[in-house]
């Protein structure tokens, strides 16, 4: 399956799906919807029924049950968009043939390279095939790899009748990098009794549990004062930002965190002396953890209104996710049946917590328990992405186990 599903991913890169907050439409960009309508051409293609793309640009699809009786039906899902956060326009990809280790050259005009001196997970794929970027794009394996394994396993399932299943369901849904997969996605039409995304990082990781997610809005409502005769009276919206920043834990932020530890992210902060807005997210494990990092931004709000005087600070929060944990365990067994899934396949699971969130996560309160599986990509978001194309292969494999071992299930009446 290997020269299929990287085929694939090379073809279907060259569609620039960078969603967009700030639109206020669903796909969020043009881009989505024509890769939407071309995906759902190959899915009728190799053999998938019920095909369709709806009025928000979600793909779905039905690989048909090939025995007899009611049987669950598995999910598969993955996302076309990719990150907003660096230009996914005119990606050009370029393939190491055998890495043999060391420095990367993706740009030489521009003296870009991809190091394992930075990025030590390279030296885990010597002598492997890498699809990396040219410089000056992200690759978009986040998660066109995804959609290309689902369809390669599925194609592949289509042609081998040997491997029985029931139904099985796929949905590639847009938006998902900017918060709005799952808005609009219809859980009863969609109909399986629990799925995978298929969007998680490097070869074997397994995740069933994710951040709680929050948002945070400051407005800083300074006052302008002509600067020679300021003294006393003047506001400065933008220092008493900076000020507001520097109250809350430096260590407690992404670029210290790992693990189960949570953070505060500043992700944007502009203005003038008369306002300036902050733009927060927030995030921790567990329920307790982000009402206190809540909790603790109101009161450096205070602080801040204490200090500069009433209504200086006015703080907004929005919970965006939450942790799919306990979702997930009363059907623990779906993460069990998967890790098997990865172990037979010759890899070791890497059952890790998701320092961010997927589909999965809505969709698990919506219903849908759906834990996430990798598809094999490292560092995204960025110019110094790649993928190793053999752990593209291995998650189209483990596709088919899962799907094998559903079947296997019902027929000794386990499910």
């Amino acid at each position: 399956m290997e020269n299929k599903v990287v085929k694939r991913f090379l073809r279907y890169v060259s569609y620039n799906t960078c969603s967009d907050s700030t639109s206020g439409k669903t796909p969020s960009t043009a881009g989505q919807v024509e890769f939407a309508g071309t995906l759902a051409d190959e899915l009728r293609f190799i053999g998938l029924r019920d095909v369709e793309v709806d009025q928000f640009g979600y793909v779905y699809a039905t690989l048909s049950a090939n025995i007899a009786g009611i049987t669950p039906v598995v999910g598969f899902i993955a996302h076309m968009d990719t990150s907003p956060d660096f230009s996914g326009a005119n990606v050009s990809p370029q393939i190491i043939d055998g890495y043999p280790g060391g420095d990367i050259l993706l740009n030489k005009d521009k003296n870009i390279i991809l190091s394992p001196s930075v990025f030590p997970e390279l030296n885990s794929y010597i002598g492997q095939q890498l699809i990396v970027t040219n410089g000056e794009t992200l690759l978009g394996a986040d998660d066109k790899a995804g959609i290309a394994e689902i369809v390669t396993a599925m194609e592949f399932l289509v042609k081998q009748e040997d491997i029985k299943h029931g139904n099985v369901r796929i949905a590639f849904t847009p938006d998902e990098e900017i918060g709005e997969g799952a808005n609009h996605f219809d859980v009863k039409k969609f109909g399986a009794e629990f799925a995978f995304t298929i969007d998680g990082g490097e070869l074997g990781e397994l995740e069933f549990e994710n951040f709680n997610a929050s948002g945070a809005k400051i407005v800083i409502n300074g006052s302008n004062i002509h600067p020679g005769y300021a003294k006393g009276k003047m506001k400065n919206a933008i220092l008493i930002a900076n000020e507001l920043i520097a109250i809350l834990p430096p260590n407690e932020v992404p670029g210290e965190t790992e693990g189960y530890e949570g953070f505060y992210h500043v992700t944007g902060l502009n203005g003038s002396v008369e306002r300036a807005e902050i733009a927060f997210i927030i995030r921790d494990f567990s329920r307790e953890g982000i009402k206190d990092r809540k909790d603790n931004l109101q009161n450096v709000v205070g602080q801040i209104n204490r200090k500069f005087g009433d209504g200086t600070a006015e703080l907004a929060l929005t919970d965006q996710y939450l942790n799919m944990r306990e979702k997930i365990e009363p059907v623990k067994y779906i993460v069990d049946m998967a890790a098997e899934a990865i172990r037979e396949s010759g890899i070791e699971p890497k059952i890790v917590a998701i320092r961010g969130g997927t589909d999965g996560a809505r969709l698990s309160y919506m219903g849908l328990p759906c834990p996430n599986i990798f598809e094999g990509g490292h560092n995204f978001h960025g110019k110094f992405e790649y993928i190793p194309t053999a752990s593209m292969a291995k998650a189209c494999e483990v596709i088919v186990k899962i799907v094998e071992k559903v079947g296997l299930l019902v027929g000794n009446g386990q499910i």
